[in-house]
């Protein structure tokens, strides 16, 4: 198997554990559906939708919703979500580098903290866009590399096997500068936002334990409290450091960047 494809892999097995973790951004869904301009009849694609916290954010609506995820545990909960919600949107287990749709097929394509994890941010834009109708809307919520997410992912990879070579670190999407270069001469109109989500915790150690209990963390420390407990040790230590940065009144402070820009 080549290097992406096993990354790839890695991936689907590190984020299948991560639907606990949905309402996190449950209050955040709404920021980008609004800034993205979605409503009533909007054909929209959720990228990376996870456990389709936007799709159904948007579908709530009245738009017409379909959301794609490499993880086929997340879409499965997915599904069930909008089972319960007595929401229509159409599922599929897919790959943001290579999407199962035609050119040209919606109104809107978004992604809620999902296609920067893509490994090759020049793949994964070109098939956002391929999808997207000319004048469509492009929108998406990304960590900065600089603040409390961006940097906890960050520290994680440093602690985790290599990546592969032409793989490029999700955190980076979090950079204006970056997002304008990746989207160049194929969009007009590009704006941007900033808006702070904040997580409940009782403490900066109840934060961590919180981490370990699925996505990347868990796989991560996991691994390493059998091969290499020092290291375990020294992860959890750093990334405990890194929460008390943000820590303040029970609460963790995570700011985001908002993105959107129209299809030339």
């Amino acid at each position: 198997m080549d290097p992406i494809a096993t990354f790839k892999t890695n991936q689907k097995a590190a984020w299948a554990g991560f639907a606990q973790f949905e309402n996190l951004t449950a209050t955040t869904a709404p920021r980008l559906v609004a800034f993205a301009g979605i409503g009533s009849g909007t054909k929209v694609l959720d990228v990376a939708c996870g456990t389709g916290v936007v799709a159904l954010t948007a579908a709530r609506t009245g738009a017409r919703v379909t959301g794609v995820d490499l993880t086929p545990e997340l879409v499965a909960r997915a599904r069930d979500n909008a089972s319960l919600m007595g929401l229509e949107v159409d599922w599929h287990e897919g790959d943001a580098e290579a999407l199962p749709f035609d050119d040209g097929q919606f109104d809107v394509v978004v992604s809620q903290f999902g296609h920067m994890f893509a490994p090759r941010p020049s793949v994964a834009i070109a098939q956002m866009l391929r999808v997207l109708r000319p004048g469509g809307t492009i929108a998406f919520a990304t960590w900065p590399p600089e603040l409390f997410v961006g940097r906890l992912f960050d520290l994680l990879g440093r602690f985790g096997p290599p990546a592969p070579a032409d793989a490029v670190p999700p955190s980076t999407w979090g950079d204006p500068h970056t997002v304008r270069e990746r989207l160049g001469a194929a969009v007009r109109g590009i704006s941007f936002d900033r808006a702070t989500m904040r997580l409940q915790s009782l403490s900066v150690q109840h934060y961590r334990v919180f981490m370990e209990q699925g996505g990347p963390a868990q796989r991560l420390l996991a691994a390493l409290d059998e091969s290499d407990p020092p290291r375990a040790t020294a992860l959890r230590r750093e990334l405990e450091a890194i929460t008390a940065e943000y820590f303040e009144d029970n609460t963790i402070r995570q700011d985001y960047l908002l993105t959107r820009a129209t299809k030339a």
